[in-house]
């Protein structure tokens, strides 16, 4: 009897640090430290995402702020800004003003989950969420990564893009208005971003992110700058 007793605390107490620890993955629950600014709210069964923020505004500003696009699963963490909803600049995890960089770039935070957009005086115009790599990938039995440093957009597609090499073997996954900038690496749109860094070395955006990014941002022509830091 104690060993059915101790088995059954040991699954209580195993099952509680797995809640944590998944808990933990998720953007939201990083801001939800900030008690002053941000609500934390855990998704129960048979949320939705127009059942918890009918007004649209205040829903793209928690999906971005949360940094989920995917529908919403028991356990997933969003955080709810107290003081809802200014403008979505407002609540970038970047400098809306740095020195002019002479030319258009796009920053990329892994640490942040998120991209900013900047024009060529200095401004950002716009910044969103992104999914990274998730370190080890079991369907190819590695680790993978995103690659840090300085690149620029090398080719770009529409909205039909898709992976020639996932899933494996044969590809075929989605990447709506892909962008690449390192091999076979590129930012593209994505409707699995899920609070956390989760790809296989591609930087998932917001579908809209993307398509803008790929229709606005570089209609100049392929080579805009792209920085991606982990920090």
């Amino acid at each position: 009897m104690v060993a059915i007793v101790a088995s059954v605390l040991l699954a209580v107490i195993l099952f509680f640090n797995g809640v944590a620890y998944a808990r933990s993955l998720y953007y939201g629950a990083k801001l939800c430290q900030d008690s002053s600014t941000y609500t934390c709210y855990t998704v129960k069964r048979g949320d939705t995402w127009t059942k918890l923020f009918p007004d649209e505004n205040e829903r793209d500003i928690v999906m971005r702020l949360s940094r989920i696009n995917t529908h919403l699963k028991r356990g997933m963490v969003l955080a709810i800004p107290k003081e809802c909803c200014h403008d979505i600049i407002d609540y970038s995890p970047f400098a809306k003003q740095i020195s002019a960089p002479g030319e258009k770039i796009i920053i990329v935070s892994l640490g942040q989950q998120a991209f900013g957009a900047y024009d060529s005086q200095g401004n950002l115009v716009r910044w969103g969420p992104v999914s990274g790599a998730r370190g080890y990938c079991p369907d190819i039995h590695r680790g993978c990564h995103t690659p840090i440093g300085t690149f620029a957009i090398y080719n770009k597609e529409g909205e039909d893009c898709v992976s020639t090499k996932f899933p494996v073997p044969y590809g075929g996954a989605p990447m709506p208005y892909c962008m690449f900038f390192h091999g076979g690496f590129a930012l593209h749109g994505s409707y699995e971003v899920p609070g956390y860094n989760a790809s296989h070395g591609c930087v998932r955006m917001f579908v809209n992110d993307a398509q803008w990014l790929n229709e606005e941002f570089t209609a100049d022509g392929y080579g805009t700058r792209v920085y991606v830091t982990q920090k």
